[in-house]
C-alpha cells in the first residue's frame, strides 16, 4: 500500500483523540500533520465516521495499521468526496461556449471536456490507486473557476480562500486569482481600447474581497493564533529542511539542474578536476528527503527558488492585467502560474503537475494551439507519475489506463479540430513516441541488469529528466502563445 494510507490514518487518529492544541505538535509517527487547519478539521469529521468501520485505526500508536476495514473506509471516503469534483466539472462544462457544431454528442466540446476531467489518468491513479483526496480539492478549485467565469466573483473568491486553507499548494495559482479579481471585479468598467477606467474602481468590492479573505483566515488560523501556536503551524506547513527536491525528482527545472551537476561531477572526476574523497556519495540520488549540496553548480536555497518562481510568474500576471481576455485570459494565467511554480518551486512533488493539467483541459477544447500544448503536457506529466505505482501487479494497470486516456485525448481533440492543421509537429510527435522505449527500459530491461544493485536511482533519474524536457517545452510554448496573442477588438471593448 501507498504510504499515504498511513499518513491519513495517522491524521485521523490525531484529530480524533488529541485536543486542538496538540494537533500540530504530535510526532509519534514520522507523518506529522502538515496540511492547513481546514484539512485537519476535514480529517476530524471523517474520523467520527471511521470509528464505525474500525476503531483501531484511530489509535495514534497503531503505526502502519492496515486492516481491510481501514483501507475500505479510506477508499470509500475518496469516492464519496469526489462528488464535489463531479459537480465542479458539470459547472465548468456549463461555462464552455458551444459555438463549435458537432453532429455526434461524443464530439461535443462539453462532452470531451467532461471526459478529460472526470477520467483524468493522473487524478485517477493518485487518488484511487496511490490514495489521496485531490479530487475533492480540485473540485473546490474548478468550482471557484466556474464561479469566476459566471461572474459570481464573491463565490469564486470564497471558494478559493477556503481551498487555500485546505491545502496550501494552491498558493501557486493565487496570483492569477488576485489579479483577475482586482481587474474584473474591483474595476467595474474599461475604456474602448481595453484599458482601465480608474474612476470605476470600487472600494466596496475591494472591502468585500478583503472581508472574505480575513474571515476565512480567522476561522482557520484564529484558534491557533489564540493558543500562540501559529509559528508551529507555519513551520509544519513550510518545512524547508526537506530539501530542494522530493525523494523522486519532480520533472522540473531543478531535475535538469541536478542532472547537469551530476554530469559535471562525473566529468570532473574523470578529468581529475575534482577530489573524489570530498564528494558525498549519492547525495542527490539516494532517494531520501533531505537537504543536500551541489558539487559543481551553486547550491540552491529556498530564497533562490522563490525569486526564480516570482520572475517566471511575472509575465503571465502582466498579460492578465494589460491584455485582459476575460475568463480565457484568467485560465491562461492560472495554468502559467501553476507551471512556473512547478518548474522553480522548492521541494515540489511530482503530483503538482496536475495543478496545470486539469485547468489546461478547459483551454484545450477551445483552440487547436492550446489542444496541442495540452497533449504534450498531459502525456508527459502523466507519464512522470508512473514511479508512484512501482509494484509488478500495478504495471499493466497503469499502462492500460494511461493508454486509454491518451488515445482518447488524441483522438477526441484531433476530431474536434480536424479542419485545422495537425495539433503536433513531427518533432513533438517523436518526443512523445520515445516515452515507449523509455518505459520498456526502466520497467523491463533495467531490473534484469546488474546496474540495479549499484545504480537503483537511474530509472527515476531518466524518467524525471526526460519528462522535464517535455514539461519545460510545453511551459515555454504556452508562454510564447500567450505573449504573442492578439486581443480581438470586441474583447478589448468588453
Amino acid at each position: 500500500y501507498s504510504t499515504d494510507f498511513e499518513v491519513h490514518r495517522n491524521w485521523l487518529a490525531i484529530t480524533h483523540n488529541l485536543p486542538l492544541s496538540q494537533w500540530y505538535y504530535e510526532a509519534t509517527s514520522e507523518w506529522t500533520l502538515d496540511y492547513p487547519p481546514f484539512f485537519a478539521w476535514f480529517e476530524y469529521v471523517l474520523s467520527h465516521i471511521a470509528k464505525y468501520f474500525d476503531p483501531q485505526m484511530l489509535v495514534v500508536e497503531n503505526l502502519n495499521y492496515t486492516s481491510r476495514a481501514t483501507i475500505f473506509f479510506q477508499r470509500l471516503s475518496v469516492i464519496f468526496t469526489d462528488t464535489l469534483f463531479i459537480y465542479a466539472v458539470h459547472e465548468c462544462c456549463r461555462c464552455i461556449n458551444g459555438k463549435r457544431a458537432a453532429k455526434d454528442i461524443l464530439e461535443k466540446p462539453t462532452f470531451i471536456l467532461a471526459v478529460l476531467l472526470l477520467w483524468n489518468f493522473g487524478l485517477l491513479i493518485v487518488d484511487h490507486i496511490h490514495f489521496q483526496y485531490n479530487g475533492f480539492l480540485f473540485g473546490l478549485m474548478l468550482l471557484s473557476v466556474a464561479r469566476l467565469c459566471q461572474k459570481r466573483y464573491l463565490e469564486g473568491a470564497l471558494l478559493f480562500a477556503v481551498l487555500l486553507h485546505f491545502k496550501h499548494i494552491y498558493v501557486y495559482v493565487a496570483p492569477a486569482y488576485g489579479i483577475y479579481l482586482l481587474r474584473s471585479y474591483c474595476f467595474t468598467a474599461n475604456n474602448a481600447d481595453g484599458s482601465l477606467k480608474w474612476r470605476s474602481f470600487s472600494f466596496l468590492h475591494v472591502t468585500l474581497l478583503g472581508l472574505i479573505v480575513c474571515l476565512v483566515s480567522a476561522l482557520s488560523l484564529g484558534p491557533f493564533l489564540v493558543l500562540g501556536q501559529l509559528p508551529q503551524v507555519i513551520s509544519r506547513l513550510f518545512p524547508f529542511k526537506r530539501g530542494l527536491c522530493h525523494a523522486y525528482w519532480a520533472p522540473n527545472f531543478w531535475a535538469l539542474y541536478n542532472a547537469m551537476d551530476k554530469a559535471l561531477t562525473i566529468l570532473g572526476l574523470k578529468c581529475n578536476f575534482l577530489d573524489g574523497t570530498k564528494i558525498p556519495k549519492a547525495s542527490m540520488t539516494g532517494g531520501l528527503v533531505q537537504e543536500f549540496q551541489h558539487t559543481v553548480l551553486p547550491s540552491v536555497t529556498p530564497l533562490a527558488t522563490l525569486i526564480c518562481t516570482f520572475i517566471a510568474i511575472l509575465p503571465s500576471v502582466f498579460c492578465l492585467w494589460f491584455k485582459p481576455q476575460g475568463p480565457r485570459g484568467f485560465l491562461q494565467c492560472l495554468v502559467l502560474c501553476a507551471l512556473s511554480s512547478f518548474m522553480f518551486g522548492w521541494h515540489v512533488h511530482e503530483k503538482a503537475i496536475l495543478l496545470a493539467i486539469l485547468p489546461l483541459s478547459l483551454l484545450s477544447i477551445q483552440r487547436a494551439k492550446d489542444a496541442g500544448i495540452y497533449l504534450i503536457l498531459a502525456t508527459t506529466g502523466h507519464f512522470s507519475l508512473f514511479p508512484l505505482l512501482f509494484t509488478a501487479p500495478e504495471l499493466p494497470i497503469k499502462i492500460l489506463l494511461m493508454l486509454l486516456f491518451t488515445v482518447y485525448s488524441f483522438s477526441s481533440l484531433k476530431s474536434l479540430f480536424r479542419r485545422e492543421k495537425p495539433l503536433l509537429n513531427w518533432l513533438e510527435t517523436i518526443y512523445l513516441i520515445q516515452l515507449v522505449p523509455l518505459e520498456i527500459f526502466c520497467e523491463i530491461i533495467f531490473p534484469l541488469t546488474s546496474w540495479k544493485r549499484h545504480f537503483p536511482f537511474v530509472p527515476l533519474l531518466l524518467t524525471s529528466v526526460y519528462c522535464a524536457l517535455g514539461i519545460t517545452y510545453a511551459w515555454l510554448k504556452l508562454y510564447v502563445s500567450v505573449l504573442t496573442e492578439r486581443i480581438p477588438v470586441r474583447q478589448k471593448a468588453e
